[in-house]
């Protein structure tokens, strides 16, 4: 589910935890790289390297800001590809991570195939943009300045707060049952809340339940549109509890759910493409957009039990139009589907059952709801 519960966690072991799942992502994806490679050499189809940028660098030094995304477009056509020409330097610490101030490098192996290598140099990116070479020493480099692989500030508002209510968790959540003395539901009024079991100085996100979410496919709903109304802090805890709003972008009323508000950290992970055939839909546009553009947030129709996780790589298509042929179609018109036409890429970064969360990283042109989404 995407809003389970979490208790509170120093950031230091998040950011432990996070760096850990991210090198055992990367291990894994290592792996399936090289199955695939032993597959197709035993069938005799061996398979063919990633295409470069023809406009690539030979050596790149990563600046503040970058993202990996970023990176792996610079080196290569498809950034999905990534995995397939990122060396592991076993002599390097986090060998998963990169960090302002390194020296990417590109090289070939025996086999003509391409490699991205990692030199921890001794220098440091200036605020001006420029490198500065340092004397020898030993490096300390805190996890959390690793490069995100998208930008992080698109997605955070998304992670921290609801925007889509799956269908099982409804009966699960809790609820504000009344106001006190029927005073408004805005910041600095209390209301009494069923369902909280969390203790005193919690933080919820209160929210509306919006518009269903159904499946195009079979027309099943699969969740609401959580819509934003605002925070509140536990200040006694019991059944009901008593909740203090500190917070609201509209009046919290009576049938609004709580939504307990999760540490959020920057989330590294590899672009790669998934590694069985995916298709699915566009369902929502969070950004109550009609025209869905470059870093915009969309939900999709599959999910885990599609086999996505999170840094998997989609590419969308236009939907192509239903048409009458006026020509050749006879004196009705024969119906004829117009090809569905590539649009952008996205990545998935969040995910559960049955729908995904997805961040448009590149729009050729422009993507609305019910758009088709496939392996790129």
């Amino acid at each position: 589910m995407f809003y389970a519960r979490k208790p509170f966690l120093r950031s230091a072991c998040l950011i432990a935890v996070s760096a850990a799942s991210f090198a055992v992502l990367s291990s894994g994806i290592a792996q399936e790289r090289n199955s695939r490679l032993e597959l197709a050499a035993a069938v005799g189809q061996p398979t063919p390297p990633p295409v470069l940028n023809p406009r690539h660098p030979d050596t790149y030094v990563v600046q503040q800001g970058d993202t990996l995304w970023d990176i792996a477009s610079m080196f290569l056509r498809d950034p999905w590809y990534w995995p397939e020409i990122w060396q592991i330097n076993p002599q390097v610490e986090n060998p998963h991570l990169i960090f302002p101030g390194d020296v990417l490098s590109l090289a070939y192996l025996d086999d003509g195939r391409p490699v991205v290598q990692v030199e921890r140099g001794p220098q440091t990116v200036t605020a001006s943009g420029g490198v500065e070479r340092l004397s020898p020493r030993v490096r300390a480099t805190p996890l959390e300045d690793a490069i995100s692989t998208i930008p992080y500030e698109t997605i955070a508002s998304f992670l921290s707060r609801p925007r889509v209510i799956e269908k099982d968790q409804l009966d699960e959540l809790p609820y504000i049952v009344a106001h006190r003395e029927g005073l408004m539901g805005s910041a600095g009024r209390d209301i009494y809340a069923r369902g909280t079991d969390a203790p005193v100085g919690s933080i919820y996100n209160v929210v509306e339940l919006g518009p269903e979410l159904v499946d195009p496919d079979n027309n099943d709903v699969l969740g609401y549109q959580g819509i934003y109304v605002g925070q509140g802090r536990v200040d006694r805890t019991g059944d009901p509890s008593t909740v203090r709003l500190i917070d609201n972008e509209r009046e919290a009323v009576v049938g609004n759910y709580l939504i307990e508000e999760e540490d959020v950290n920057p989330i590294n992970f590899v672009p790669r493409a998934p590694t069985q055939p995916v298709e699915g839909r566009i369902i929502s546009v969070l950004a109550g957009v009609s025209l869905i553009g470059q870093y915009q947030v969309v939900v999709i129709n599959r999910g885990t039990e599609a086999g996505l996780e999170p840094g998997h790589v989609l590419r969308v298509f236009q939907t192509g139009q239903t048409i009458r042929d006026e020509v050749g179609g006879g004196a009705f018109g024969q119906k004829v589907r117009l090809p569905d036409e590539p649009a952008g890429t996205m990545m998935v970064f969040r995910t559960s059952e049955r729908i995904s969360y997805a961040l448009i990283m590149e729009a050729t042109t422009a993507m609305v709801l019910l758009d088709t989404v496939r392996n790129p």
